[in-house]
C-alpha cells in the first residue's frame, strides 16, 4: 500500500499544477453528476418500521393510507368567545378557498370547541402523507389571506406540514449560525498551531471541496439508499471533522520532514516521505471511519442509512483528497517559500509550532510517565464515575410537542389541542380480513370504540371499496410522548386488540397512528442496538488489530472506545433526563433521550476515535521500528502527535458543542455528547489512560507481533528516501 501512495502523492509532487486542476474537475464533475441524477428522497414507506409500519401497509393495500391533515384555528387575539356570524364566515371563506386547492383532498365541516372560544376547519391534503411539507405553502398562503381580512380574529394553520415548515426555518437559521461560530474558531485554532493564517486555510478550503464533492455523489447514492434530509447536515459535520484532521496531519508530518532535511531533500522527496507514513495513516483511518459508519445499515432504519451514506461519501472523498491535492499544494507552498528564501526558517518557525508535546500534552505525559498506575487507575475511574448516570437512561422517540415555542406554528399548536384535544394525536386500528366479513369486522370496531371511549364509532370507521380492510381512528387526548399516551396504545394493543383478534378469526389486526409510531420506532432501536454494537466492536478490534499485527491493541482500542462512549452517554443522560440544565441550555427536558441519539453518537464517536488511535499509535510504532525502547517510544510517540490530536479535538469540540445550543432537543443531546466525547477521548482517554496502559504494558503491547526496527538509528519515523 505504501508504494502506491507513493507514487501517487510523487506524482502530484512532480506535477503540482495539474494535480490541483484535476482535483477541481474532479470536483466540478461530482457536483455535476449530482445534479443530473437528482436526489431521491424517503417515501412514506421507507418510514414504516414494527407494528405500525405493518398497519400502514395494510391500510394502504385497501387505499385507507393517511393523509396529512392541516387544522385551520380560528380565535379571538384576548381568547374570549368567538362571535358565530363573524367566526361562521371566517370558516367558510377558509373552507371555499381550500376547496379549490390542487393539494386538498377533502374540507370538514367547521367545528365549535366546547367553551366556544375556538372554532376549526379540518383541511385533508392529498397525495402521500410525508410529502405534505413540500406542497402546504399554498394551503397557508390562502389562510393568510383570510387572516389579513379578518383583523379582529386570530387565523392560524396548525398541522404536521406547516409545523414542519416551522422547525425547517428555525434549523436552518440555528446551523447557520453555527457555522458563523466554528468557522472562526476553526480558522484561529489552525492559526495557533502553523503560525500561518495561509497554512490554517488549507485545512478548511481542502475540507470545503471534499464536502462539495460528497454532496454531489450523495445524490447518485441517494438512488440506491434514499435521502431522509439528513444527508447533508452529516456531510457537512463529518467532512469539516476528518478534512481538518487528514489535513493536519499530514501537514504536520510535511512541516517536519522538510525541517529534519535542513535543505537537503527536494520538495517531491519530503512528500514522499510525509506520505509514507503520514498518508498511510490517513487511509487506514478513514477506512476505521468508513467501516464504523457502514454499521449504520444494521439499524435496517432509512435515517441511519442515510447517516451511513453521507459519513462513508464525505471520508473516502476526504482521504482521496489528502492523497492527491495536498501534496501538490504542500509542493507548491514549499516551492513558494523557496523562491523568497524563508524556506528553511518558515520550516524551523512551523516545526517549534507543531511538534512537540505542548504544555497540555507535557503535563500529562510527565504524569504518566511518572506515575503510570496511578494515573491510569485515576482517569479509568473518573470515566465510570461520568457512565454511572447511563444506568437510568430513558430513550423515546421526541414528540412535535417538544419543538420550541419560538415557532409561531407551536403556539398555535397549543391553542389548538387546549380547544380541541381530541385532535392531539390518535390510535389506528386496521384489520385485513375476507371482503364479505367487512360488515362483522366494522361492528366489532364499533364495540371496541364504544369500549374504549364510551361512544360509537360512527364516522371514524372506514372501509376499502373492496371491503377488505378496515380502519378505526380513536382519538388520543395526550401527546404521543406522555406515559397517558403509551399506557393507552398498551391497553389497545394488550387487551382490547387481542379481543378483536379473537371475535374476527383469521383477520389480521394492527395498531398504527401518532403515538404506535413514537412507541415502535425506540423499541426498533433498542432491537437493533445489540447488533449494531456487537458489529463496532468487532469492526474496532479487527481494524486496529490488522493496522498494527497486535491483537492486545485491538482489545485496547475497544475497551478504550466503551469507556470514552459510555462517559460521554452518562453525561448526557445526566444533563438532560433531570430539569437542573433547562435554563443553561434552554431546554425542557422530557426525562428521556431522543431514539436516535445513543446509536448516533456512538457510531460517530467509535469512527473518530479510532481517528486519534491510529494517529498516536502510528508514531509510537515508527517510534520502536527507529530502535526507541518501548518507554521511550511511547513518550516520544506521544509527545510528536499530542498536539494534532488536542488541535484536532479543540476544533470538533467547538463544532460539536455549538450544536448543543440549537433549538430540536435531540440535536442538543447529540452536540453535548459528542463535544464531551470529544473532550474525552482526547484529553483523557489519549493523553492520560493509553499513554499509561503502553507504559506498563511494554512490550507486551504488540503481541503477538512485534514492531522490529527497520533502522538501527534515526528519528522516529524517518524512512530513507533518495536524495536529491
Amino acid at each position: 500500500m505504501t508504494d502506491v501512495l507513493m507514487r501517487c502523492s510523487g506524482w502530484s509532487a512532480a506535477h503540482p499544477w495539474r494535480a490541483v486542476a484535476g482535483w477541481l474537475c474532479f470536483v466540478v464533475l461530482c457536483v455535476a453528476v449530482g445534479t443530473s441524477a437528482g436526489t431521491v428522497r424517503a417515501t412514506t414507506e421507507d418510514y414504516r418500521i414494527g407494528e405500525a409500519g405493518r398497519a400502514e401497509a395494510m391500510a394502504a393495500a385497501g387505499g385507507l393510507q393517511p393523509h396529512a391533515v392541516e387544522n385551520v384555528l380560528i380565535t379571538r387575539p384576548d381568547g374570549g368567545p368567538l362571535d358565530p356570524g363573524a367566526a361562521g364566515a371566517a370558516a367558510d371563506d377558509v373552507a371555499d378557498r381550500m376547496r379549490v386547492l390542487p393539494q386538498v383532498r377533502s374540507v370538514e365541516a367547521p367545528r365549535w370547541s366546547a367553551d366556544g372560544s375556538a372554532m376549526v376547519v379540518a383541511v385533508t391534503m392529498a397525495g402521500p402523507e410525508l410529502e405534505a411539507k413540500g406542497r402546504v405553502d399554498p394551503l397557508l398562503a390562502q389562510t393568510a389571506a383570510v387572516a389579513g381580512t379578518t383583523p379582529e380574529l386570530r387565523v392560524a394553520q396548525v398541522g404536521p406540514a406547516s409545523i414542519g415548515k416551522g422547525v425547517d426555518r428555525q434549523r436552518s437559521a440555528d446551523l447557520l449560525r453555527t457555522e458563523i461560530v466554528a468557522v472562526p474558531v476553526t480558522v484561529l485554532v489552525l492559526f495557533v498551531v502553523f503560525g500561518s493564517l495561509l497554512l490554517a486555510m488549507i485545512p478548511l478550503l481542502l475540507a470545503a471541496t471534499a464536502i462539495a464533492a460528497a454532496i454531489g455523489l450523495s445524490m447518485p447514492a441517494s438512488h440506491v439508499f434514499p435521502d431522509a434530509g439528513v444527508g447533508t447536515n452529516i456531510i457537512l459535520l463529518i467532512g469539516l471533522a476528518v478534512g481538518v484532521d487528514y489535513t493536519l496531519f499530514y501537514l504536520k508530518r510535511e512541516r517536519e520532514e522538510r525541517e529534519r532535511s535542513g535543505g537537503t531533500l527536494s520538495g517531491e522527496a519530503i512528500v514522499r516521505l510525509a506520505t509514507a507514513t503520514a498518508g498511510r495513516t490517513v487511509v487506514l483511518s478513514g477506512l476505521a471511519v468508513i467501516v464504523s459508519s457502514a454499521t449504520l445499515y444494521l439499524a435496517d432504519d432509512v435515517i441511519f442509512s442515510s447517516v451511513a451514506t453521507g459519513a462513508i461519501t464525505v471520508t473516502a472523498v476526504a482521504v482521496l483528497s489528502a492523497l492527491t491535492v495536498l501534496p501538490a499544494v504542500v509542493t507548491l507552498l514549499g516551492r513558494r517559500a523557496e523562491r523568497r528564501g524563508t524556506g528553511r526558517r518558515w520550516g524551523r518557525s512551523l516545526r517549534r509550532r507543531t511538534s512537540g508535546p505542548g504544555r497540555l500534552t507535557g503535563r500529562a505525559l510527565r504524569r504518566a510517565g511518572r506515575r503510570p498506575v496511578s494515573t491510569l487507575v485515576g482517569s479509568v475511574v473518573a470515566l465510570l464515575v461520568l457512565a454511572v448516570p447511563m444506568i437510568g437512561l430513558s430513550i423515546t422517540d421526541m414528540g412535535r410537542e417538544t419543538h420550541s415555542r419560538e415557532i409561531p406554528e407551536m403556539v398555535g399548536y397549543d391553542r389548538l389541542n387546549g380547544a380541541f384535544p381530541d385532535l392531539i394525536a390518535t390510535n389506528r386500528i386496521v384489520v385485513a380480513d375476507r371482503p364479505e366479513r367487512s360488515g362483522a369486522v366494522a361492528a366489532e370496531l364499533d364495540r371496541l370504540a364504544h369500549a374504549v371511549t364510551g361512544a360509537a364509532a360512527g364516522d371514524r370507521i372506514r372501509i376499502s371499496d373492496d371491503g377488505g380492510v378496515t380502519v378505526l381512528d380513536l382519538p388520543v387526548p395526550h401527546h404521543v410522548g406522555s406515559e397517558p399516551a403509551r399506557a393507552a396504545l398498551a391497553d389497545l394493543r394488550e387487551q382490547a386488540v387481542p379481543r378483536l383478534a379473537a371475535a374476527l378469526p383469521g383477520a389480521d389486526v394492527a395498531v398504527t397512528g401518532d403515538v404506535a409510531r413514537y412507541a415502535d420506532y425506540p423499541q426498533h432501536q433498542a432491537e437493533r442496538l445489540p447488533l449494531i454494537i456487537a458489529a463496532l466492536l468487532l469492526v474496532t478490534f479487527t481494524m486496529t488489530a490488522w493496522a498494527f499485527r497486535s491483537i492486545v491493541l485491538g482489545a485496547l482500542g475497544v475497551v478504550l472506545n466503551l469507556l470514552s462512549a459510555a462517559a460521554a452517554m452518562g453525561v448526557v443522560v445526566a444533563v438532560f433526563q433531570p430539569t437542573w440544565a433547562e435554563g443553561l441550555l434552554d431546554f425542557t427536558s422530557t426525562g428521556s433521550i431522543g431514539s436516535r441519539v445513543p446509536l448516533f453518537l456512538l457510531v460517530i464517536l467509535f469512527g473518530l476515535s479510532m481517528d486519534y488511535q491510529f494517529f498516536v499509535l502510528s508514531r509510537i510504532r515508527e517510534a520502536v521500528r527507529s530502535g526507541l525502547g518501548a518507554r521511550e517510544a511511547v513518550l516520544a510517540g506521544m509527545s510528536l502527535s499530542g498536539r494534532v490530536v488536542t488541535s484536532a479535538s479543540v476544533v470538533m469540540v467547538t463544532v460539536f458543542g455549538a450544536f448543543a445550543f440549537l433549538h430540536l432537543i435531540e440535536m442538543k443531546q447529540i452536540g453535548l455528547g459528542l463535544a464531551v466525547a470529544v473532550l474525552l477521548d482526547a484529553f483523557v482517554v489519549r493523553l492520560l489512560v493509553l499513554p499509561s496502559v503502553l507504559l506498563l504494558l511494554g512490550d507486551k503491547a504488540w503481541w503477538p507481533g512485534s514492531p522490529a526496527p527497520q533502522t538501527s538509528a534515526g528519528p522516529p519515523g524517518r524512512i530513507e528516501v533518495a536524495r536529491r
